[in-house]
């Protein structure tokens, strides 16, 4: 009780910035239609309790099982165990993912199923599992984690030239999707598990951190190199605006309980019948701890659910209606001011930041706090939603013009922050960009390139996650550089 009492109150502290927000475009920017109004309300509420039990199972489930099992497969030493337990585990984690799932749906929606969701899901998780095998590879062999960005990045770069511009923002929104609340808990212990077999406790430190960073370069490549090789024809999309639950949110909420149902199951069952199998072949944990975990999945299965349900039966749908309010009223500057303060507080109900948050002051012993963290990633994430509601509205400015100097900083800087920092900044780039991005985030700026005339859905409503991934890439190393010029300072006096 006392693990849910404090996930509870630590979950309101998140979500709560957010309703206040909203309530406060509602009532000096855009008022919202009732119904919608307490949707969002209701649909918050569904949040806080879903998102509670959620984080409770990670604790006591997802972590532990990634955990054991990357011992698991390190105590094998054998690389073809790596390999194929990179492949299945990579695969599954990813096809398991609600962002992704959300990122899917919505793409079927805006494309008239000219591009499935089960398409992109599919895609997706083969080019993660592949780069999660190269990721278990690195820390086995203590690879350099910059030198496998560069080349990982260098290739992107020059597929990106082949790449159509409705391709190119929806596989930097896959990637950055597909890390969210399932997959970035689990490859953390999964490195952390490998990692802390090392006797170097240094190199164990840094190795981890960016399994997550590399396993969402794959989410790119893949969907660059089915773009290249299996061209389309051009795209086309529009985005329908609803102004609130026709049939009511209580109808929509029983209505979205039913179908999240049938979806983690299929999405969580891999990850059941994975570890039962390590369990009983490799593993044999006692059976208390068994039994802690059985239940820990539970809550996990229940958490999702409940949480799923309240984003897609009223949460999701004021985003669209603001970004499209604000766009069809021309109020450019509100809706930047608006998309920035979106995305400074939308980062606090990330499930998964908590779980990095965590990490990162056990890894260092809580030299660093999570506050810090947390307000450097808050930037990152505002900054990122302002250059997209930008790209909406500024006619020319495409997604290239951000992510190819980003990321070209972001490479380079990772030749002179330290190595620890390096790694943490790339996962949380992958973090970031989850559940809460991928929808209520996802759907305010297809509504403001909805709203908007010269924008085109498809192209300008997508390529945000992309930037949600990069900047707190960027902003985490700024301050990881910070952090150790000061610490070299005070060493000197």
């Amino acid at each position: 009780m006392n693990a849910l009492k404090e996930r509870f109150f630590e979950v309101l502290r998140a979500v709560l910035p957010i309703v206040v927000l909203v309530i406060l475009i509602h009532f000096l920017l855009v008022p919202l239609p009732s119904s919608a109004l307490f949707g969002f309300l209701m649909g918050a509420v569904a949040i806080i309790i879903g998102m509670t039990i959620f984080l409770v199972g990670i604790d006591i489930a997802i972590t532990p099982i990634g955990t054991n099992m990357g011992k698991g497969i390190a105590l094998s030493n054998k690389v073809i165990v790596v390999v194929l337990a990179g492949l299945i585990l990579g695969f599954f984690i990813s096809a398991a993912e609600p962002s992704l799932t959300v990122l899917g749906n919505q793409i079927g929606t805006v494309t008239g199923n000219a591009i499935s969701s089960m398409f992109i899901i599919g895609v997706v998780s083969i080019g993660i599992a592949v780069m999660v095998v190269i990721g278990l590879l690195r820390i086995v062999y203590s690879l350099s984690l910059i030198y496998v960005l560069s080349i990982a990045y260098g290739i992107i770069f020059i597929l990106s030239f082949f790449t159509s511009s409705e391709f190119l923002s929806i596989a930097f929104d896959a990637s950055g999707a597909t890390t969210g609340s399932v997959t970035v808990p689990f490859l953390l212990a999964l490195s952390t598990g490998i990692a802390g077999l090392k006797k170097n406790s240094k190199t164990s430190e840094e190795d981890s951190f960016g399994l997550v960073a590399i396993a969402s370069t794959g989410a790119i490549l893949s969907v660059m190199i089915v773009n290249i090789f299996s061209p389309m024809e051009e795209l086309t999309g529009s985005l329908e605006i609803s102004v609130g639950a026709e049939r009511g949110f209580f109808t929509n909420f029983g209505s979205e309980l039913i179908s999240q149902t049938l979806d983690v199951f299929i999405a969580i069952a891999p990850i059941v019948i994975i570890f039962s199998l390590f369990q009983k072949f490799k593993l044999k944990l006692p059976r208390r701890q068994l039994k802690r975990i059985w239940k820990g999945l539970g809550y996990v299965f229940v958490g999702l659910i409940v949480f799923l349900a309240g984003v897609n039966a009223g949460f999701m749908n004021v985003g669209s209606l603001i970004g499209f309010a604000l766009a069809e009223q021309n109020s450019i500057i509100m809706l930047f001011v608006v998309g920035f303060s979106l995305g400074f507080v939308s980062i606090l109900a990330e499930p998964a930041v908590s779980v990095l948050t965590k990490q990162i002051g056990n890894v260092t012993s809580g030299s660093i706090k999570p506050a810090a963290i947390l307000s450097t990633l808050s930037i990152g994430v505002g900054s990122a939603i302002l250059f997209s509601t930008m790209r909406v509205v500024i006619e020319g400015l495409e997604l290239w013009h951000f992510l190819l100097p980003g990321y070209l900083l972001a490479v380079g800087l990772s030749f002179v922050v330290p190595k620890v920092f390096v790694g943490m900044a790339f996962d949380a780039g992958g973090v970031a960009s989850g559940p809460m991005t991928a929808t209520f985030i996802l759907a305010f700026i297809q509504g403001a390139a909805q709203g908007t005339p010269s924008a085109d859905i498809l192209i300008d409503g997508f390529g945000m996650i992309a930037l949600v991934a990069l900047m707190p890439i960027l902003s985490l190393q700024i301050f990881g550089l910070i952090y150790h010029l000061r610490s070299v300072k005070l060493n000197k006096n």
